[in-house]
């Protein structure tokens, strides 16, 4: 699964013979042509790169392609295969240049550019497409819907909490790992949410931004008990069993959730937790996080609070909000929704409860709820150079005009209008008169060379709201 030569689609196989005689170059640009956003965070493109293109092509990944197309249908091109091990040591002949990760950008722009660099090999620019827009679309659209999340769970903090910037890098929890298709799936997406936020049961994610963008620990958990280790206890000991979470886990300034619905949630908010354990868990020094799993996601989290409160108490901030002492928390992690934490967070501000009560965990809704068709990205070809002339190249299919292409080589500039500074996409003959300082793309990679290795840190502070 690591051959290149084989890490894309069928009919690539056969593109090489296609082009027009005299074709030397390809330019081909990905971007978002909309959809359920109008804006996307681009992310994911250096994770690609540092995964596949800094590992040089070997004989037996030419052999395996050969046998393998062969079998298949196909007549493999192994003369161009060669030349790339031949003459480029084995490393794609391609420059690349993007915008930097982690911006911001509207909707049909671009946002990466792809050419050959070897006059001899312009099939390869498109031979990479299947994995290329694979790597910018899932973990873009990710990084987009988590935001999406920040921003909505971000309005309701400015407007119920005293303190809207330290509650939110905690605020939306990834528990998407078990429900993702595959590791490279959790890794990707839940590298895509710590662009955003902080925390992260998702230890693939992590590992992906140790791995790709030089972040020893990009997110952080906290002790936290599942079913099976409350429901092990029996039902007769459930008190025991909450108890034993206090003793393992609580403590001056620690922080623990605790799974509260085996069995009657009303049940173990308000006798368990608020009358038989209350002393404890107020003495404790610490927080218990409550996390109800079951039943209505609006709702049942918002009842549970108000139960709290009837047994913790609460005070009100100076925004008139009231907010749970901080021995007691809730998360709900069960049915969130860009959709639901709205709703969640509607009712809490109509209520006067503040949203520092609450976090929020997504599963998959976060990292597998989502496909290529929620931003529409596509990689299309946008010029080629033929008998040393560059010509436009681009779709227009009259049934679609939605699928429309750029036509030429791409710029994406940022620059300022009257009252307004933003994004916008125009061809290179277009911009020949404008100053560099305009143009965001950068050449992050050419010929097996990673030009740009910028840090997580780097592509946060780009998102950030």
């Amino acid at each position: 699964m690591t051959n290149m030569l084989l890490n894309t689609d069928s009919y690539k196989f056969s593109h090489a013979k296609q082009y027009p005689p005299g074709t030397s170059y390809v330019s081909s640009y990905i971007e978002s042509r909309g959809g359920q956003f109008d804006e996307v965070v681009f992310f994911g493109l250096q994770a690609w790169i540092k995964a596949n293109l800094l590992q040089p092509m070997t004989r037996g990944d030419v052999d395996e392609f050969a046998d393998v197309a062969a079998m298949h249908g196909f007549e493999p091109n192994v003369a161009g295969a060669n030349r790339i091990i031949n003459q480029h040591g084995g490393f794609w002949p391609v420059a690349i240049e993007a915008a930097p990760e982690g911006s911001v950008i509207p909707t049909r722009n671009v946002l990466v550019q792809v050419v050959n660099t070897d006059p001899e090999l312009a099939w390869v620019t498109s031979f990479l497409e299947t994995s290329l827009l694979r790597a910018i679309w899932y973990p873009s659209t990710v990084a987009t819907l988590s935001r999406e999340a920040k921003k909505r769970i971000y309005q309701g903090l400015c407007l119920t909490s005293d303190d809207p910037d330290g509650q939110i890098p905690f605020k939306l929890h990834d528990f998407g790992a078990r429900g993702a298709s595959s590791e490279e799936t959790a890794a990707l997406g839940g590298l895509a949410h710590l662009v955003n936020f902080m925390g992260t049961d998702t230890v693939s994610g992590l590992m992906a931004a140790r791995r790709y963008y030089n972040a020893p620990m990009a997110g952080f958990s906290i002790p936290a008990s599942e079913h099976s280790t409350i429901t092990a206890w029996g039902r007769d000991n459930e008190t025991e069993a909450y108890a034993n979470m206090l003793k393992q886990f609580g403590g001056e300034g620690k922080v623990f959730a605790n799974v509260s619905d085996s069995y009657n949630i009303w049940n173990a908010v308000t006798n368990i937790l608020g009358s038989k354990l209350r002393t404890q868990i107020i003495n404790s020094g610490g927080t218990m996080v409550v996390r109800p799993d079951s039943g209505d996601p609006v709702t049942v989290p918002i009842e549970v609070i108000d139960r709290l409160m009837a047994m913790f108490g609460y005070s009100t901030n100076s925004k008139g909000y009231k907010v749970l002492p901080d021995c007691i928390r809730v998360i709900q992690g069960d049915g969130m929704t860009l959709e639901t934490i709205s709703r969640v967070i509607s009712s809490m501000e109509a209520r006067k409860l503040s949203v520092d009560n609450i976090a929020f965990g997504m599963g998959g809704g976060l990292l597998q709820k989502v496909d290529r068709d929620t931003q529409n990205f596509a990689m299309k070809t946008s010029a080629a150079m033929v008998d040393g002339v560059w010509r436009d190249v681009f779709k227009d299919p009259i049934s679609d005009t939605g699928k429309q292409s750029k036509k030429g080589r791409q710029v994406l500039l940022y620059d300022c209008g009257i009252g307004h500074c933003g994004y916008r996409t125009i061809s290179v003959a277009d911009s020949a008169e404008l100053p560099a300082a305009n143009q965001v793309m950068r050449t992050v990679y050419k010929d097996g060379v990673l030009l740009i290795d910028e840090d997580l840190e780097t592509i946060r502070k780009r998102a950030k709201l």
